[in-house]
């Protein structure tokens, strides 16, 4: 195996046996329980792709000289006036979109997401460690989630902002062994539902920008191991978990399909693979169905 460069982060688990023990060998998408809801009219926003639903995005466009709100929340707008609103899973409580004017002037929507029916997972294999941590750890996973909520804070994706409007490139190449939402049973006990797309791999597969954007996290988790956060802009955040090593560092823009890591399996984790994840402004998205929309939006549907 080549030395890695100064750049290249070492090994954070050697030792783990590479057994993947999932239950979807061909994982389903989660399914709508109820219909995904079309954004109604609005006077100064356009409405360009997506929908409202759990996991999901709408697209738009703000018309100069406007400002938009979520509920207490600015909504982060590029200078072309695009925007992107994202849904959370169990998103059921309607939100109200506000659109207010330099004299004062103010429009809102109610915008209400579809649910969905999530799956149940059962992953067997795990250290007791890691599905029921020791209170000597509990410290280092506290400081883990403050990092990571620091770096969600951090939207300045540089000359790449927004280029996930031209839609996302998957990031590896793979089966897809875990979907968004699914309720996790981990070595028999309950916990909180993934909200990543799980891509099997070889270990040293490497793992490419699926848009451009700035790194704002590069660190070893005690749940996640290796784990690379990229904004995209416009609130949207990526991340990358379970890397074997990672080829960028902190504040560095990253140009689309840049290789920025290579597939592992540190951290929480039965097997090598790639676990990608995408957040607005908090809210967990499903980057297989933001794909889907981001890709209608670029064919122009």
């Amino acid at each position: 195996m080549t030395k890695p460069s100064p750049f290249i982060l070492p090994y954070a688990v050697t030792s783990l046996v590479f057994v993947l023990i999932l239950a979807m060998l061909s994982a389903p998408r989660a399914q709508a329980d109820t219909p995904a809801m079309p954004a109604p009219d609005m006077e100064g926003v356009s409405w360009l792709a997506g929908s409202a639903m759990e996991g999901g995005i709408l697209i738009g466009r703000l018309d100069p000289g406007l400002e938009l709100t979520l509920g207490d929340e600015t909504v982060p707008t590029a200078t072309d006036g695009h925007f992107i609103i994202g849904f959370h899973r169990d998103s059921d409580t309607p939100q109200q979109l506000t659109v207010s004017a330099a004299d004062g002037a103010r429009r809102q929507i109610t915008l209400t997401a579809g649910q969905r029916t999530y799956d149940v997972q059962r992953i067997n294999g795990l250290k007791r460690d890691h599905v029921t941590p020791p209170q000597a750890v509990l410290d280092r996973i506290s400081s883990d989630s403050a990092a990571v909520r620091t770096a969600r804070g951090r939207h300045d994706a540089g000359k790449g902002s927004g280029d996930f409007l031209a839609g996302f490139d998957r990031p590896v190449s793979g089966q897809v062994t875990g979907i968004y939402g699914s309720q996790r049973i981990l070595n028999g006990a309950p916990r909180q539902p993934h909200y990543g797309i799980d891509i099997a791999a070889p270990r040293g597969t490497p793992v490419k920008a699926p848009a451009a954007g700035r790194v704002t996290l590069v660190r070893d988790l005690y749940f996640s191991g290796w784990t690379l956060l990229i904004t995209h802009g416009m609130g949207l955040n990526a991340a990358f978990l379970h890397l074997d090593t990672v080829t960028v560092t902190e504040g560095e823009e990253v140009a689309r399909g840049q290789v920025i890591g290579t597939v592992g399996s540190t951290g929480r984790s039965t097997g090598p693979h790639l676990d990608w994840r995408l957040d607005w402004q908090g809210r967990r998205l499903d980057a297989a169905l933001v794909s889907d929309q981001l890709a209608s939006l670029a064919g122009g549907s």
